[in-house]
């Protein structure tokens, strides 16, 4: 069983998230959150952070991202801060501290024919440890023609670190990792698991969790996600070369707690 509800969230969740690296927390947001989040959504694309980028390659549409968005709209504190999210993140990582390492916007428009690539996540952040984790809010109904995301379970205990690819510049990432491999041809011998959503459903995966999505083929309904990168006790700051931009430098020593201004602490 990898679906709950926020009640359910208990140490048998917990122990299906470390095995599968993967789960669904249904109606985790309420409908006035996601409204909320609709909102800020608009008008952060009418009005984008300077780390905000078109992932679109070829072809039609159009996939949005912004990250850091709470220090760009500090509204979003009532999501980041007020809200279950950071608890919902401590019963499934069990940790009693979490921090945000950042927030973002992930939308793809209708016609968007880009895909999200196969790729894991930790690898692009300058994080280390085992309690990373991405929670994934839907704003949208979310199908596959829509562009629901497919998650490998267990691929976060693969053993293996997978270099991460630039969805806007190919040529962004040089870390000396193997690419992901390719998940499409060995579809037979994995256990891949998707989720079709409602607004307010999240999902909740591990930082080395590979997933991928299709684009958004629906010409009248668009795929917004509100997204939470979040960090545990265990996480500590490991800054590399050619990695995603951040918005600042958090003035932390290497192999140091994450706490700071940049990657505040939303649970203590």
């Amino acid at each position: 069983m990898n679906e709950y509800a926020p009640s359910e969230l208990n140490e048998d969740a917990a122990e299906v998230y470390a095995r599968d690296g993967i789960v669904c927390i249904r109606q985790a947001f309420s409908p006035s959150e996601v409204e909320f989040l609709r909102e800020i959504a608009a008008k952060d694309m009418a009005a984008p952070s300077k780390m905000s980028e078109d992932a679109t390659r070829e072809g039609s549409g159009r996939f949005f991202s912004d990250t850091f968005v709470v220090k760009h709209i500090p509204e979003l504190s009532r999501i980041v801060e007020d809200s279950s999210a950071a608890d919902y993140a401590s019963k499934l990582l069990q940790s009693k501290k979490i921090n945000l390492i950042f927030d973002q916007f992930l939308i793809k428009e209708p016609g968007t024919s880009t895909p999200t690539v196969w790729h894991h996540d930790q690898t692009y952040w300058p994080v280390a440890g085992d309690q990373v984790c991405t929670m994934w809010v839907a704003l949208d109904p979310v199908t596959k023609e829509t562009g629901a995301v497919e998650y490998v379970k267990g691929s976060h205990r693969w053993g293996q670190r997978y270099k991460a690819e630039s969805f806007v510049d190919k040529d962004r990432y040089k870390e000396d990792l193997p690419p992901v491999p390719d998940i499409d041809s060995m579809r037979d011998d994995l256990d891949l698991i998707m989720f079709e959503m409602q607004p307010g459903d999240v999902t909740v995966h591990h930082g080395l969790t590979v997933h991928g999505a299709p684009g958004n083929s629906r010409n009248d309904q668009s795929r917004r996600a509100y997204v939470m990168r979040m960090a545990g006790a265990d996480v500590t700051y490991d800054p590399r070369p050619n990695l995603q931009p951040m918005l600042a430098d958090p003035g932390i020593p290497v192999g140091a707690p994450l706490d700071s201004a940049l990657f505040p602490v939303l649970r203590q």
